[in-house]
């Protein structure tokens, strides 16, 4: 199944989310000044998560909310 066939049926909020924390990890580059990368680092750090995890949150609440 496809996100956007998700979105299409009106799934819920948690339909999304599960939909998206599941599949396979996948190597991403993306480029982004320095002192963004260290200061999302910083604060990821400060709230206890990785700084993958930080980006991997902040994509899974950016999908599921443009999605509503």
């Amino acid at each position: 199944m496809k996100y956007s066939e998700l979105l299409d049926r009106n799934a819920a909020l948690s339909e999304l989310q599960s939909f998206l924390v599941d599949g396979e990890n996948v190597a991403v580059t993306v480029r982004i000044p320095k002192n963004m990368r260290d200061a999302a680092k910083e604060m990821a750090e400060l709230s206890g998560i990785s700084f993958t995890g930080l980006l991997k949150l902040s994509l899974i609440e950016y999908l599921a909310q443009r999605g509503r």
